[in-house]
């Protein structure tokens, strides 16, 4: 059973940065790709960034494309999202998933294991 954890999340001033980290137990990350998706309060969850499964291509939303960076390291078994220049409209609980193949994928439906959840509040 892959359970996967996310951390780093936290209060953060606006124009400050953070990087989530989203590790995996009971099954590798290694073959298959991953994302991270988001949800601010009172709205839907959604697509924030994915990366396929060796690294080699990533996607990003509009709305972070520029500040936001995923990358992975298999060898640790573990998927990164550094955000930079934070704004408000960036809180959110930030969701890491897996997808059961390769490629990149861009909606929830795309992916069959999830995380819990980290907290990113950006507030002065």
């Amino acid at each position: 059973q892959l359970q996967l954890v996310e951390s780093g999340g936290g209060l953060v001033q606006p124009g400050g940065s953070l990087i989530l980290s989203c590790g995996a137990s009971g099954r590798t990350l290694t073959a298959n790709a991953m994302g991270w998706f988001r949800q601010a309060p009172g709205k839907e969850r959604a697509f924030v960034a994915a990366i396929n499964w060796n690294g080699g291509s990533t996607a990003y939303s509009d709305s972070v494309k520029g500040r936001f960076t995923i990358t992975r390291d298999n060898a640790k078994n573990t998927v990164y999202l550094q955000m930079n220049t934070l704004k408000p409209e960036d809180t959110a609980v930030y969701y890491c998933a897996q997808r059961t193949v390769l490629d990149l994928g861009y909606t929830e439906s795309n992916y069959a294991y999830w995380g819990q959840g980290t907290h990113v509040t950006v507030s002065s």
